[in-house]
């Protein structure tokens, strides 16, 4: 987290943690060429505050839960103190940019998501 990640009151404004997210699903990110994963949809549930303390590291744990034709739908918790602050619901989809539009999960990309699965 950066300092001007806080409010006023100490507390990581709740706009500042969808970064948090982000960078965790990009590391889940298939990097292999034309593997374009969009967000079409995000849930939030804030369940606590996310206090700014200087040099701590949040954790976030991601999960997948579905894999659909297109689509992948996922799971993330932020935690902090041992408790989770925030849980995120999220479906992504496979895009093709040149075409502006979803298309297939292939069976390399299915095969790589699949490491983070949950039943």
């Amino acid at each position: 987290m950066r300092w001007s990640d806080s409010d006023l009151f100490g507390h990581v404004n709740h706009a500042r943690v969808l970064g948090l997210l982000e960078d965790a699903r990009l590391a889940m990110a298939d990097s292999s060429p034309g593997a374009g994963i969009i967000l079409a949809r995000l849930e939030i549930d804030y369940l606590r505050q996310i206090h700014y303390r200087v040099g701590e590291h949040l954790t976030v744990a991601s999960r997948i839960t579905r894999l659909g034709r297109s689509s992948i739908g996922m799971r993330q918790e932020l935690t902090q103190d041992g408790e989770v602050a925030l849980r995120a619901e999220m479906v992504l989809v496979n895009f093709d940019y040149a075409a502006d539009a979803a298309r297939p999960l292939t069976e390399q990309q299915r095969a790589h998501w699949t490491r983070w699965q949950v039943d």
